[in-house]
């Protein structure tokens, strides 16, 4: 054995975990590989290739089979990096066009077959969380920060402090749509310029005056359409240093390109063909932020979604520490009777633990239907009448950071039907989750519920659970029902309405 083959036998190795994150945005896709050593993520490989996805989105909100076509097309590509991948170890985000399109199912099925991993369609708040995520650890901000990053068909806005961003949005406003609406014939002009800045500003009106008021002490910005800008902003002779971008180098951007004419004249070496599209819509909208927000001066930030969902992936950031602090802030304003939800959430997953055959032992299953549990009652301060209703409205419509969009509808839809009767019409279809699976899901939380109704711990004797394909068998014990009779007339009535699931329930 020579030198060099012996050098590291007294090295030892670290346990390390390989990883990948694909964020499927409306411009780019981006696919970062990582592995995660020691507590800390390192980057290994990245691909990114242009899809300008948003550009085959019409006013109907129906994504054409063209861009679906170009979209796949990369997909393929990227899914020789992922060759070779664990399930687990794989996470897929999509933004702001796959959340818009009506049509977007038939491009996820398709996907699917390319890539066996799991596509989670995120909200445009989990979206800008997952920036902050990324930008937060990889740059060091005494006080607090604003993050902006504009996509192809959103941009998202964040203030946040140290690793905790607190306050998120995304806004319907990015450089593919933009390009369409106001630079769609290549012409720039003062007038289109004008129109993209007040359209941005207008856009910003309902949260500038919030942002202002929370403040913050540095502006960074992400992603390709800030980074392209910060470049073509440096001085020539800048002495290799990084001066950040202010309105008056933006507005100096504006006058270059109107002298250009076009967008096929704008001739900056470091200015990408796929790139040149776009710039000046990009330009536009950040140049309302700057107005709109009074922003003095914004430096660029390499970090964006990708490294926020890798960060993410990371044991010691686990979605369950932040869905965590999702539902202990549900909780607490609306003033969730705790006790009843812990008793709701140990007989849900004691029944889920004992229907093996139901095929639904994957964490996620376990984790949805225990968020579920815990948070089933939500609505119940608004009336208890209709409780299924309220608490589903609430879980679809307030922020939930840590789950994605699909999650969070699961979950709305777990606790619309825990009580009542059942429309199966009403009942929609997941990406991620099959029908057979939510209908079964829906069951153990109604049977958990139902099992608690009397909300007393130690109510509930011990029983037995048996479990077929399609069935579930409690037996209790003897004389157990007999003395209950409220109790038994309340099983006998659930029997009904799990006919109605495709399930049989038997009570003995």
């Amino acid at each position: 054995m020579n030198q060099h083959e012996s050098a590291f036998n007294s090295v030892s190795s670290r346990e390390t975990t390989k990883v990948a994150a694909l964020d499927m945005g409306s411009n780019s896709f981006h696919l970062v590989v990582a592995r995660i050593n020691a507590g800390s993520v390192q980057i290994l490989h990245r691909v990114k290739q242009k899809v300008r996805l948003a550009e085959g989105l019409d006013e109907h909100h129906v994504l054409s089979q063209e861009a679906i076509d170009r979209g796949l097309d990369m997909l393929k590509i990227i899914a020789e990096s992922l060759r070779g991948f664990e399930p687990d170890s794989v996470r897929i985000v999509a933004t702001y066009t796959l959340r818009k399109a009506k049509n977007a199912r038939a491009f996820i099925d398709a996907a699917k077959a390319i890539l066996p991993y799991p596509i989670e369609v995120i909200s445009g708040t989990e979206e800008a969380r997952l920036i902050y995520s990324g930008v937060a650890h990889t740059n060091f901000s005494e006080g607090q920060q604003l993050v902006v990053d504009i996509g192809g068909g959103s941009t998202e806005f964040i203030i946040g402090e140290g690793f905790t961003p607190l306050l998120c949005r995304s806004l319907q406003m990015g450089c593919v749509s933009y390009t369409q609406r106001f630079f769609a014939s290549g012409e720039l002009t003062n007038k289109a310029f004008k129109k993209a800045i007040t359209s941005a500003a207008q856009t910003l009106e309902p949260i500038e005056t919030r942002y202002r008021k929370l403040g913050w002490a540095q502006c960074l910005g992400t992603s390709g359409t800030i980074r392209t800008l910060y470049t073509l902003a440096q001085p020539e002779a800048d002495g290799g240093k990084d001066v950040p971008l202010t309105l008056k180098s933006l507005q100096q951007l504006k006058k270059q390109f109107i002298k250009a004419g076009h967008i096929d004249k704008l001739a900056y070496p470091l200015l990408s063909e796929e790139r040149r599209v776009v710039v000046a819509a990009g330009l536009a909208i950040l140049i309302g932020i700057f107005e709109a927000l009074r922003i003095q001066s914004l430096h660029f930030s390499p970090a964006a979604l990708r490294e926020g969902v890798l960060y993410q992936m990371e044991d010691e950031l686990n979605n369950a520490d932040i869905r965590g602090r999702t539902a202990s802030s549900l909780a607490t304003r609306y003033d969730v009777d705790t006790a009843q939800a812990t008793l709701v959430l140990n007989t849900t997953l004691a029944l889920l633990d004992k229907a093996s055959a139901w095929k639904l032992d994957t964490e996620d299953c376990r984790s949805m239907l225990g968020w579920a549990a815990l948070l089933h009652e939500v609505g119940l301060q608004i009336n208890s009448r209709g409780v299924q209703r309220h608490s589903a409205y609430i879980l679809s419509n307030v922020d939930m950071p840590g789950f994605t969009q699909e999650q969070q509808e699961l979950l709305a839809t777990l606790v619309r039907f825990h009580r009542k009767k059942i429309r199966t019409a009403d009942i929609p279809s997941f990406y991620q989750y099959s029908g057979n699976t939510v209908l079964r899901l829906i069951a153990l939380l109604r049977l958990g519920v139902l099992l608690n109704i009397k909300r007393q711990e130690g109510f509930v004797p011990e029983f037995d659970v048996a479990a077929g394909n399609s069935s579930l068998s409690l037996t209790f014990p003897d004389d157990w029902l007999a003395g209950k009779p409220i109790m038994s007339a309340d099983l006998e009535r659930e029997v009904g309405y799990w006919e109605s699931l495709g399930l049989t329930l038997q009570v003995q």
